[in-house]
């Protein structure tokens, strides 16, 4: 970090540091925020602080340029991926403060995500396989809608590569409105990347799934034996288009198409906008079409999947998809219109340019003019210029095509530059001045480098400029709002794997660590260590707050945030009951309930053993900071119900006995009052 070691350098920066905030008192600078008349001097108090805990110039420059008052807002919000947790975290920034985990993929008690609750355990079984209700996932790449290509604060989107599937995020009140398992795909680490105005939000497989011809691929139902042979000729990747209705925040599948895909190993998604506008574009490894078979006395996957010396960046024209689908020439194979791979090869949709082998990072500059990835296994960064690929494809300017009858464009037909950089480059990400960022994850830094017009129009394009060094082993990296037409500058988060020595040891399994970082000057400046004690963080976003409008409390109360409209299970406080029926010849005991401090309302809940109980749940306050939450004793049930929100429970009551029920969030003085009896009678 370049510390200031010497004892002289610290007396020499005490005294100056001293006898510039004394002036600066004198002179009136604070503006009457930091000094009082009766205080002591500013500086003198500051620099026995400084000396008290043996800090140096650069930390108490990073103190003051990350602080944020108790009261006063981070200037962006960060959207993180919460990797194999299955959440997404939510980031304050400068401050570095974690400020909310949204429940998304797996069960969340403090939010009853999946405890119960009627709507979240929908959408955990909407987004299931058919095979079993999946209650975990590795969440990697977030996005924000956008509206021409500018993110607009309205949703977010999330996927999980372990199980194929994307979720969206409402950004009103920060909790998971729909799941959808992607079909005919396995695997997913292609990201959620919206198109320019949000129509689709697009996302690539990773792993190929085995296909049957024209039938795709059906968890639980398709097999293929795994051969050299069949993993050639029936397995495949997906390129997914999936329609977004932006008011519900559902995805809708019949209005989705994927593109088949060769069985390469798909990576990192990211859809265009100005020059690329209409076109998306997808790294992928492993040309070789290697499936391991270490026990059989095969290379490893590692070192097959590594031998040649390019891979293909797919080149997706999806409007030309789109169009193809309209004309009907699409195959419909489980819920969802594909459009075959030999029709992709010879209608104009796919394409592919050779690449460094194993990359990774797919990004595009705020110009939209320049593709950029990382090397991995070559230490560089290479740019591909979309004017360049546009008319390539336009003049047919090919080599050939691979062995499924892609086009392939030739490499230095597409190349705007190759620029070299620490080893191991992963992620590529902009500012607002024309310079790109790359994380190296064996070399643990951050490269700076120029871009090129119309991104950078200064003397020395694509050109590497700067580095910093990374505590440890850096994967992704975000700066403000990059890949849109309008990053922010300012900051770049760097997403660490490893903190080894950075904090105390809470081992073996250590916290990841995001590094912030200052991006505004000429040289970068680390500022913060913040330790990720929850999944391994891949990808995040992030976003002006003042673009955000997020609701305070649900209103009019009775408020359904999965309907958007007034719950039909609303009640008012006085209208309590409860009332015990048949459906489809079970027994159903439904109970209509209301929550105010300090009171659950009806208090006692008599049922028959092996009813279906169903609580719908009224929390009428109107005050912001009145939540309650309803949780049953030892029936694993639980709720979170927000001021104005109605919200359902339901199960069976299989053991009989008598349970406590009570608000688990701490809402008042009576907080412990708050509680109530669930009687189910022997049957």
């Amino acid at each position: 970090m370049g510390v200031v070691k010497s004892n002289s350098s610290r007396r020499k920066f005490l005294s100056v540091l001293s006898a510039g905030l004394v002036a600066g008192a004198a002179a009136g600078f604070t503006g009457g925020r930091l000094l009082t008349p009766t205080a002591p001097p500013l500086g003198k108090e500051l620099v026995e602080i400084i000396e008290q805990r043996k800090l140096e110039l650069i930390h108490a420059r990073a103190a003051l340029k990350t602080y944020v008052p108790g009261g006063w807002k981070d200037e962006f919000l960060m959207i993180s991926s919460g990797g194999h947790s299955g959440q997404v975290l939510v980031i304050g920034v400068p401050s570095m403060r974690l400020l909310k985990v949204i429940a998304v993929f797996t069960p969340e008690p403090w939010q009853g995500y999946g405890y119960g609750d009627v709507k979240t355990m929908k959408l955990l079984y909407k987004g299931s396989n058919g095979i079993r209700l999946l209650t975990l996932g590795d969440t990697h790449h977030p996005e924000i809608s956008r509206t021409n290509a500018e993110y607009d604060g309205e949703w977010a989107f999330i996927g999980d590569k372990l199980n194929a599937r994307i979720a969206s995020i409402s950004l009103r009140d920060f909790e998971t409105k729909d799941i959808v398992k992607l079909p005919n795909t396995q695997t997913q680490h292609g990201g959620a990347c919206a198109t320019p105005n949000t129509e689709y939000v697009a996302c690539g497989s990773q792993f190929p799934a085995p296909w049957e011809p024209g039938k795709g691929y059906k968890p639980g139902k398709t097999y293929i034996k795994l051969t050299e042979k069949n993993f050639e000729e029936f397995f495949r990747g997906t390129a997914n288009f999936i329609a977004f209705d932006r008011k519900t925040g559902r995805f809708d599948l019949s209005r989705s198409f994927q593109i088949e895909l060769p069985p390469y190993m798909q990576d990192l998604e990211v859809v265009g906008w100005g020059p690329s506008d209409g076109w998306a574009f997808m790294n992928s490894i492993n040309t070789e079409l290697h499936i391991g078979g270490v026990l059989e006395g095969k290379p490893s996957l590692e070192v097959g999947a590594s031998k040649n010396d390019f891979d293909y960046l797919h080149i997706i024209n999806w409007k030309r998809a789109e169009e193809l689908v309209r004309q009907g020439k699409y195959v419909e194979m489980n819920g969802i219109k594909a459009v075959p791979l030999d029709v992709a090869a010879k209608e104009g949709v796919l394409f592919f340019a050779p690449e460094p082998k194993s990359p990774h990072g797919c990004d595009i500059s705020p110009s939209g003019r320049y593709v950029v990835i990382g090397g991995k296994l070559a230490p560089a960064v290479t740019i591909y210029d979309v004017e360049k690929i546009k008319d390539a494809i336009r003049n047919q300017r090919f080599a050939g095509t691979d062995r499924y009858g892609v086009p392939v464009l030739r490499f230095e037909d597409v190349k705007a530059a190759q620029i070299e950089t620490s080893l191991g480059p992963l992620h590529n990400e902009f500012d607002d001045k024309g310079r790109g960022y790359v994380s190296c994850f064996i070399g643990n830094t951050v490269d700076q480098y120029t871009l090129g017009p119309p991104d950078y129009t200064g003397d020395k394009p694509f050109t590497k400029i700067g580095e910093i060094p990374i505590h440890y082993n850096v994967g992704h990296i975000c700066t403000t709002e990059s890949n849109s037409p309008s990053p922010k500058g300012k900051y770049l988060i760097a997403l660490n794997k490893w903190s080894v020595d950075r904090f105390v040891d809470v081992g073996p399994l250590l916290p990841q660590n995001f590094q912030l970082i200052d991006i505004s000057g000429d040289k970068m400046e680390l500022l913060y260590d913040m330790p990720i004690g929850i999944g391994e963080p891949h990808y995040a976003k992030m976003i002006l707050t003042t673009k955000l409008k997020p609701w305070e409390v649900y209103s009019p109360v009775g408020f359904d945030p999965e309907t958007f409209e007034v719950s039909p299970y609303a009640i008012k406080k006085g209208q309590e009951r409860i009332e015990r029926k048949q459906e489809n010849g079970k027994w159903v005991t439904e109970v209509y309930a209301t929550l105010i401090r300090s009171t659950i309302t009806p208090d006692i809940i008599r049922v028959k053993q092996g009813d279906l109980v169903r609580i719908h749940l009224t929390n009428v306050e109107t005050t912001k900071d009145a939540t309650h939450a309803f949780a049953v004793s030892e029936y694993n049930v639980m709720a979170s119900v927000e001021p104005g929100e109605t919200t359902t429970v339901e199960f069976v009551a299989d053991v009989s006995g008598v349970f406590c029920f009570y608000c688990v969030e701490f809402c008042s003085p009576l907080h412990l009052e708050m509680a109530g009896w669930l009687e189910v009678e022997p049957d």
